[in-house]
């Protein structure tokens, strides 16, 4: 789930933190930059593990900073595909289950990775497993949010978020300022990319809601109990009770 990744930035030094020895003025940098960002084809980046080399630093002209290249290992978040993750139920819409670890929300379980048959439920907001029973019935296991959930990793998802090419010219944009503004907030809107996606599956025996498999545990437990209780034992020739091997 968590990886190390091995990178290699020129960090700059802003003159206001040279009293900091070297070492934990570029830490804090790279953290600045990094922490809680994703990089693209990369992962999640979490938090430094360990700054592997520092080059000599230089100072360019024009610039008062100082300039150096660092080469470090970054703790990243990024389970391999195949992976079996817990996390919590965020939301439920006709595209899916979206879940959440806490720490990252951009999972989405979609409907034909649902267990099947399933069904959305327009009142309660919510996916159905429409679990069969033996007597050609069915009984509904709602996916109600806040659930704890376990998924299979099926895939992952980056997109390029940088800007991508020049903004348009100024006459450009107030010509058609005054006819496109309702189009071009809702055009934004829809254009909103997530930079790091999972995609998840709970098609499989033994995933989706926890309290599923639970629930079925403990009344396995019971049948078994029960069955013992009633077990009947047969008198031997003294009257006295016989164990059954």
């Amino acid at each position: 789930m968590f990886v190390l990744a091995e990178l290699k930035d020129n960090v700059r030094i802003a003159p206001d933190h040279f009293n900091l020895k070297l070492v934990d003025a570029v830490r804090d940098e790279i953290d600045r930059k990094l922490a809680n960002k994703v990089l693209l084809n990369v992962g999640l980046c979490i938090a430094m593990k360990e700054i592997v080399s520092l080059k000599d630093s230089i100072i360019l002209p024009g610039d008062g900073a100082s300039h150096t290249e660092v080469l470090f290992r970054y703790i990243v978040f990024r389970p391999m595909v195949g992976t079996v993750m817990t996390g919590k139920i965020r939301n439920c819409s006709r595209e899916g289950v979206n879940v959440t670890l806490g720490f990252f929300d951009d999972i989405l379980i979609p409907h034909a990775a649902l267990q099947h048959p399933s069904r959305f439920d327009e009142a309660e907001q919510a996916w159905v497993w429409e679990y069969p029973l033996d007597d050609g019935g069915k009984h509904d296991l709602f996916m109600d949010v806040g659930e704890p959930i376990k998924f299979r990793v099926s895939r992952e998802i980056f997109e390029e978020t940088s800007p991508i090419g020049p903004p348009k010219a100024e006459g450009q944009q107030s010509q058609n300022a005054s006819s496109s503004n309702a189009a071009a907030a809702a055009t934004a809107a829809q254009e909103v990319k997530t930079p790091y996606k999972i995609i998840g599956a709970i098609n499989e025996s033994g995933l989706g809601v926890l309290s599923w498999w639970d629930q079925q545990g403990k009344e396995e437990e019971q049948d078994v109990e029960d069955g013992e209780d009633n077990t009947e034992y047969e008198n031997d020739d003294d009257g006295e009770g016989a164990c059954e091997e």
